[in-house]
């Protein structure tokens, strides 16, 4: 009996030397969606897909270890998201500590698992390397973001930064964190 619906392949995988492109391109549509209400404007429009790519052709490329890694969730052969993990480079971290980096959906593909299945294969990711807890800051005002992690078992740890962007704006960040130890580990 033939199916009446369609079904996207799925998948989520280590970046390849090809994927930089897709990767600066959806950090750049995901963040002014993301952050247009709460980060400077100069700085949202200098996160451009052009001006981010060196940056991720060297992280795919050249990871500074085997802990760091830049993984792709994929819908049928297309990139739709992107997550960015290594070890915490945390004043307060321990060496145990991983964090993500960055999380980052193409918008017109948001709501569809995607964050959540990148989320999964960050935290497999640190587990193969051994480390044991997962960080990610986030902009204090970003409920989505917020919400997300939370539902994925992070929380708050107490810890708080901010920078100022170049419209002088203030942006204040908060830590959420998760042990990542495996029941009966």
């Amino acid at each position: 009996m033939a199916s009446s619906g369609t079904s996207a392949t799925t998948l989520v995988r280590p970046a390849r030397a090809g994927d930089p492109s897709s990767i600066s391109a959806i950090q750049a549509r995901a963040w002014r969606l993301a952050y247009g209400n709460l980060m400077p404007a100069a700085t949202l429009e200098a996160l451009t897909p052009e001006a981010l790519l060196p940056v991720w052709r060297r992280a795919v490329s050249e990871p500074p270890s085997a802990r760091h890694a830049v993984l792709v969730a994929v819908a049928d052969d297309i990139v739709v998201g992107f997550a960015a993990v290594g070890p915490s480079e945390d004043k307060d971290a321990v060496p145990s500590e991983g964090q993500l980096a960055v999380l980052a959906v193409d918008p017109s593909h948001q709501r569809s698992g995607h964050g959540s299945r990148l989320l999964s294969a960050v935290v497999a990711h640190l587990r193969e390397h051994h480390l044991s807890a997962l960080t990610a800051w986030v902009p204090e005002d970003d409920l989505a973001r917020t919400a997300f992690l939370r539902s994925a078992g992070m929380l708050p740890d107490g810890a708080r930064r901010s920078f100022t962007g170049a419209d002088g704006i203030r942006v204040a960040e908060i830590r959420f964190s998760a042990d990542l130890a495996e029941d009966g580990a």
